[in-house]
Protein backbone atom coordinates (compact mmCIF):
# COMPACT_ATOMS: atom_id res chain seq x y z
CA UNK A 1 0.00 0.00 0.00
CA UNK A 2 1.40 3.75 -1.12
CA UNK A 3 -0.40 6.53 0.42
CA UNK A 4 -3.56 4.56 1.65
CA UNK A 5 -4.11 3.06 -1.84
CA UNK A 6 -4.17 -0.63 -2.22
CA UNK A 7 -1.62 -1.48 -5.44
CA UNK A 8 -2.86 -4.68 -7.14
CA UNK A 9 -0.12 -4.99 -10.33
CA UNK A 10 -1.17 -7.78 -13.20
CA UNK A 11 1.65 -9.79 -14.29
CA UNK A 12 1.84 -12.68 -16.91
CA UNK A 13 4.89 -14.84 -15.50
CA UNK A 14 6.56 -16.23 -12.81
CA UNK A 15 9.52 -13.99 -13.19
CA UNK A 16 7.75 -10.82 -13.41
CA UNK A 17 5.95 -12.14 -9.95
CA UNK A 18 8.44 -12.09 -8.29
CA UNK A 19 9.71 -8.27 -9.57
CA UNK A 20 6.58 -7.44 -8.50
CA UNK A 21 6.75 -8.85 -4.87
CA UNK A 22 9.51 -6.70 -4.83
CA UNK A 23 7.50 -3.37 -4.24
CA UNK A 24 5.10 -2.10 -1.75
CA UNK A 25 2.60 -4.00 -3.32
CA UNK A 26 -1.08 -5.15 -1.95
CA UNK A 27 -2.06 -8.23 -5.08
CA UNK A 28 -0.90 -9.51 -7.77
CA UNK A 29 -3.67 -10.51 -10.57
CA UNK A 30 -1.37 -13.68 -11.70
CA UNK A 31 -2.24 -14.39 -15.94
CA UNK A 32 -0.73 -15.85 -18.89
CA UNK A 33 -1.06 -14.47 -22.71
CA UNK A 34 -1.25 -10.79 -21.15
CA UNK A 35 -0.83 -10.16 -24.76
CA UNK A 36 -4.44 -11.94 -25.23
CA UNK A 37 -5.99 -9.37 -22.70
CA UNK A 38 -4.96 -12.12 -19.58
CA UNK A 39 -5.51 -16.27 -19.74
CA UNK A 40 -5.55 -18.74 -17.10
CA UNK A 41 -1.80 -19.44 -15.36
CA UNK A 42 -0.42 -23.02 -15.71
CA UNK A 43 -0.83 -24.01 -12.24
CA UNK A 44 2.32 -24.61 -11.41
CA UNK A 45 3.34 -20.63 -11.98
CA UNK A 46 0.76 -20.41 -9.37
CA UNK A 47 2.84 -22.97 -7.12
CA UNK A 48 5.91 -21.74 -7.70
CA UNK A 49 5.19 -18.19 -6.70
CA UNK A 50 3.18 -19.52 -3.82
CA UNK A 51 6.22 -20.88 -2.41
CA UNK A 52 8.19 -17.36 -2.75
CA UNK A 53 6.34 -14.83 -2.31
CA UNK A 54 4.01 -13.23 0.17
CA UNK A 55 2.16 -11.53 -1.88
CA UNK A 56 -1.99 -12.53 -2.06
CA UNK A 57 -1.87 -14.10 -5.63
CA UNK A 58 -5.76 -13.94 -7.53
CA UNK A 59 -5.60 -15.78 -10.99
CA UNK A 60 -7.44 -15.27 -13.50
CA UNK A 61 -9.80 -18.02 -14.86
CA UNK A 62 -10.35 -17.06 -18.56
CA UNK A 63 -9.74 -20.23 -21.03
CA UNK A 64 -9.73 -18.55 -24.72
CA UNK A 65 -9.32 -15.04 -25.97
CA UNK A 66 -12.89 -13.21 -27.25
CA UNK A 67 -15.54 -12.66 -25.60
CA UNK A 68 -17.56 -13.85 -22.20
CA UNK A 69 -19.55 -16.30 -23.14
CA UNK A 70 -19.23 -20.08 -22.89
CA UNK A 71 -19.90 -23.15 -23.98
CA UNK A 72 -20.70 -25.90 -21.14
CA UNK A 73 -17.39 -27.38 -21.88
CA UNK A 74 -15.51 -24.53 -21.83
CA UNK A 75 -17.50 -23.55 -18.45
CA UNK A 76 -16.72 -27.31 -17.03
CA UNK A 77 -12.82 -27.01 -17.86
CA UNK A 78 -13.02 -23.50 -16.13
CA UNK A 79 -14.86 -24.80 -12.98
CA UNK A 80 -12.12 -27.51 -13.00
CA UNK A 81 -9.43 -24.88 -13.64
CA UNK A 82 -11.09 -22.46 -10.65
CA UNK A 83 -10.72 -25.90 -8.22
CA UNK A 84 -7.55 -26.60 -9.08
CA UNK A 85 -5.88 -23.15 -8.67
CA UNK A 86 -7.92 -22.78 -5.03
CA UNK A 87 -6.64 -26.04 -3.78
CA UNK A 88 -3.20 -24.84 -5.16
CA UNK A 89 -3.28 -22.03 -2.54
CA UNK A 90 -4.93 -18.93 -5.05
CA UNK A 91 -6.25 -16.21 -2.89
CA UNK A 92 -8.98 -15.28 -5.26
CA UNK A 93 -10.19 -16.32 -8.64
CA UNK A 94 -10.98 -13.44 -11.34
CA UNK A 95 -13.87 -14.28 -13.51
CA UNK A 96 -16.42 -12.97 -16.06
CA UNK A 97 -19.27 -14.74 -16.99
CA UNK A 98 -22.07 -13.14 -19.88
CA UNK A 99 -25.22 -14.01 -22.27
CA UNK A 100 -25.63 -13.43 -25.29
CA UNK A 101 -27.69 -10.25 -24.74
CA UNK A 102 -24.55 -8.40 -22.50
CA UNK A 103 -26.37 -9.58 -19.05
CA UNK A 104 -24.55 -11.67 -16.39
CA UNK A 105 -24.50 -15.35 -16.53
CA UNK A 106 -26.52 -15.53 -13.71
CA UNK A 107 -26.13 -19.59 -12.88
CA UNK A 108 -22.78 -19.96 -13.85
CA UNK A 109 -21.38 -16.51 -11.88
CA UNK A 110 -23.52 -17.72 -8.93
CA UNK A 111 -22.17 -21.20 -9.13
CA UNK A 112 -18.51 -19.86 -9.44
CA UNK A 113 -18.99 -17.43 -6.43
CA UNK A 114 -20.31 -20.05 -4.06
CA UNK A 115 -17.26 -22.94 -4.82
CA UNK A 116 -14.17 -19.67 -4.34
CA UNK A 117 -16.18 -18.64 -1.47
CA UNK A 118 -16.46 -21.93 0.13
CA UNK A 119 -12.29 -21.81 0.41
CA UNK A 120 -12.86 -18.85 1.82
CA UNK A 121 -11.19 -16.47 -1.18
CA UNK A 122 -12.07 -13.59 -2.93
CA UNK A 123 -14.53 -13.98 -6.18
CA UNK A 124 -13.92 -11.16 -8.73
CA UNK A 125 -15.43 -9.99 -11.44
CA UNK A 126 -13.35 -8.83 -14.32
CA UNK A 127 -13.60 -6.36 -16.89
CA UNK A 128 -16.87 -8.77 -19.01
CA UNK A 129 -18.93 -6.34 -16.83
CA UNK A 130 -17.60 -3.21 -18.79
CA UNK A 131 -19.29 -4.76 -21.93
CA UNK A 132 -22.79 -5.43 -19.98
CA UNK A 133 -25.57 -2.44 -21.07
CA UNK A 134 -26.96 -1.80 -17.89
CA UNK A 135 -24.35 -1.89 -15.18
CA UNK A 136 -26.40 -0.90 -12.28
CA UNK A 137 -28.68 -3.81 -12.94
CA UNK A 138 -25.32 -5.76 -13.47
CA UNK A 139 -23.76 -4.73 -10.21
CA UNK A 140 -26.93 -5.19 -8.02
CA UNK A 141 -26.64 -8.94 -9.66
CA UNK A 142 -22.90 -9.48 -8.82
CA UNK A 143 -23.79 -7.95 -4.89
CA UNK A 144 -26.66 -10.59 -4.77
CA UNK A 145 -23.76 -13.33 -5.44
CA UNK A 146 -21.55 -11.54 -2.64
CA UNK A 147 -18.64 -11.02 -5.37
CA UNK A 148 -16.06 -9.50 -3.20
CA UNK A 149 -14.80 -6.53 -6.48
CA UNK A 150 -15.19 -5.48 -10.26
CA UNK A 151 -12.22 -4.65 -12.25
CA UNK A 152 -13.31 -2.09 -14.39
CA UNK A 153 -12.49 0.70 -16.42
CA UNK A 154 -16.20 2.58 -16.18
CA UNK A 155 -17.04 1.13 -19.95
CA UNK A 156 -14.14 3.43 -21.16
CA UNK A 157 -12.54 1.88 -24.46
CA UNK A 158 -9.16 0.71 -23.52
CA UNK A 159 -6.75 2.54 -23.18
CA UNK A 160 -9.23 5.77 -22.40
CA UNK A 161 -10.03 4.90 -18.50
CA UNK A 162 -10.21 8.57 -17.97
CA UNK A 163 -13.23 8.62 -19.88
CA UNK A 164 -15.21 5.86 -17.74
CA UNK A 165 -13.76 7.61 -13.78
CA UNK A 166 -17.15 9.18 -13.53
CA UNK A 167 -18.80 6.30 -14.36
CA UNK A 168 -16.61 4.71 -11.43
CA UNK A 169 -16.91 7.12 -9.03
CA UNK A 170 -21.30 6.85 -9.67
CA UNK A 171 -20.96 2.98 -8.69
CA UNK A 172 -18.53 4.25 -6.17
CA UNK A 173 -20.67 6.15 -4.39
CA UNK A 174 -23.79 3.92 -4.74
CA UNK A 175 -22.81 0.62 -4.46
CA UNK A 176 -19.05 0.77 -2.65
CA UNK A 177 -20.56 0.26 0.57
CA UNK A 178 -21.72 -3.41 -0.62
CA UNK A 179 -18.88 -4.23 -3.42
CA UNK A 180 -15.08 -2.83 -4.12
CA UNK A 181 -14.88 -1.12 -7.45
CA UNK A 182 -11.70 -1.54 -9.09
CA UNK A 183 -10.23 0.86 -11.48
CA UNK A 184 -8.04 -0.68 -14.47
CA UNK A 185 -7.25 -1.07 -17.99
CA UNK A 186 -5.56 1.86 -19.35
CA UNK A 187 -3.49 3.37 -16.03
CA UNK A 188 -1.00 4.84 -17.08
CA UNK A 189 2.24 7.27 -15.23
CA UNK A 190 0.21 10.43 -17.10
CA UNK A 191 -3.34 9.60 -15.56
CA UNK A 192 -2.60 7.30 -12.52
CA UNK A 193 -3.50 10.84 -10.05
CA UNK A 194 -6.53 11.46 -12.14
CA UNK A 195 -7.70 8.30 -12.34
CA UNK A 196 -7.79 7.44 -8.68
CA UNK A 197 -9.08 11.03 -8.22
CA UNK A 198 -11.89 11.11 -10.77
CA UNK A 199 -13.10 7.48 -9.31
CA UNK A 200 -12.96 8.27 -5.74
CA UNK A 201 -11.18 4.77 -5.24
CA UNK A 202 -8.90 3.54 -2.67
CA UNK A 203 -7.09 0.97 -5.12
CA UNK A 204 -5.81 0.74 -8.35
CA UNK A 205 -5.53 -2.31 -10.95
CA UNK A 206 -1.89 -1.44 -12.98
CA UNK A 207 -0.25 -3.53 -15.35
CA UNK A 208 2.55 -1.94 -16.09
CA UNK A 209 4.25 -3.54 -18.88
CA UNK A 210 6.00 -2.83 -21.79
CA UNK A 211 7.15 -5.32 -24.98
CA UNK A 212 10.31 -7.51 -24.50
CA UNK A 213 13.06 -7.91 -26.92
CA UNK A 214 11.75 -11.41 -27.45
CA UNK A 215 8.38 -9.81 -28.69
CA UNK A 216 6.08 -10.20 -24.99
CA UNK A 217 5.06 -8.53 -22.79
CA UNK A 218 7.02 -8.08 -19.21
CA UNK A 219 6.17 -5.85 -15.92
CA UNK A 220 8.46 -2.51 -16.92
CA UNK A 221 9.79 -2.08 -13.43
CA UNK A 222 11.24 1.77 -14.03
CA UNK A 223 7.23 2.45 -15.42
CA UNK A 224 6.02 0.78 -11.96
CA UNK A 225 8.24 2.91 -9.75
CA UNK A 226 7.63 5.97 -11.18
CA UNK A 227 3.31 5.08 -10.98
CA UNK A 228 4.30 4.25 -6.99
CA UNK A 229 5.94 7.90 -6.91
CA UNK A 230 2.97 9.56 -8.44
CA UNK A 231 0.63 7.97 -5.64
CA UNK A 232 2.96 8.66 -3.01
CA UNK A 233 2.77 12.36 -3.93
CA UNK A 234 -0.96 12.46 -3.77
Amino acid sequence: MVNDIKIEICIGSADDGLKAASYPIDRIELNSALELGGLTPTLETLKYLKERIDVPLCCMDRIRSGDFCYSETEYEVMFRDAKNMLEAGADGIVFGFLNEDRTVNKEKTKKMAELIHSYGKEAIFHKAFDEITDLDEAIQTLISFKIDRILTSGKAVYPEILKGCEEIRRLNDRYGDSIQLLPGGGVRIENIQDVLRISNSKQVHMTSKMTSAKGYPVLDEDQLEKMLEKISSM
